[in-house]
């Protein structure tokens, strides 16, 4: 049988794939992150049995998945956003692998995605902004990289898309400010798409009064840069003067 890695999206129910529907169906037995998601995701497997995964470790985890397997049933593993994104996708399959069982991945909507669309922005704008940077701060989890400061890419003045750092909103406030300006855009949204979503807007000079204001430790995004602001020029692609063949 095969373990099936589904991205469940931000947390709003209808804001799955088909696909990752179909595979919730189909589901005998379902593990999914308690913290983050919204239990309406789990409507899509009402038959399946359920397991929250908040309290248990990687190894735990995996011998869920694997008894279930040998057992000959279909196993869903979800996860919140995106399992390209911050899913301990490569320790799970590592350990599925070294056991023999098949797995595979669907693809879901990542949280920075549902965090620009819950503030009508597009994080990319013509001669502003052109690239996006998805990275976290380090906190009580995995070290980030030596080549991977903040103040690196902050350089760039990309539009920036930080997860897992809503505890250290004043300190990387603080940290970009010398690149992008403290009246620069800066946006929190808590649990996107969620009934209790929570939407912040401010700069990067009052942003962290707010977070802290509003007690946010978890499940947050946020949004840095001047593309946020929606002012730049207008894409070559759809300018009206530029040439274009003709269509006969």
């Amino acid at each position: 049988m095969t373990v099936h890695f589904v991205g469940a999206g931000p947390g709003a129910a209808d804001l799955i794939t088909l696909r990752a529907a179909s595979l919730l169906a189909g589901a005998d037995v379902v593990l999914y992150p308690g913290t983050y998601l919204d239990a309406d995701v789990l409507s899509h497997c009402p038959d399946a049995r359920q397991v929250d995964t908040q309290a248990l470790d990687l190894d735990q985890i995996t011998s869920v998945m694997v008894s279930a397997a040998a057992e000959g049933l279909e196993v869903v593993r979800l996860t919140s956003g995106d399992p390209s994104l911050y899913s301990a996708l490569a320790e799970q399959t590592a350990r599925l692998d070294a056991a023999g069982v098949a797995w595979d991945v669907c693809p879901g909507v990542p949280a920075y995605a549902a965090a620009a669309a819950a503030i009508g922005r597009e994080l990319t704008v013509p001669l502003v902004a052109q690239s996006v940077v998805l990275t976290r701060t380090q906190a009580r989890s995995t070290a980030m990289p030596a080549t991977e400061s903040l103040a690196a890419f902050a350089a760039t003045r990309a539009t920036l898309a930080l997860h897992l750092a809503i505890t250290k909103t004043r300190s990387l406030a603080s940290s970009l400010v010398e690149d992008y300006g403290a009246d620069c855009p800066a946006v929190v949204v808590h649990r996107a798409t969620q009934p209790d979503e929570l939407v912040l807007r401010g700069t990067l000079a009052d942003i962290a009064d707010q977070v802290e204001e509003a007690r946010l430790k978890q499940a947050a995004v946020i949004l840095v840069g001047w593309a946020l602001a929606r002012e730049g020029a207008e894409s070559w692609l759809y300018k009206s003067d530029r040439p274009r063949k003709t269509v006969e």
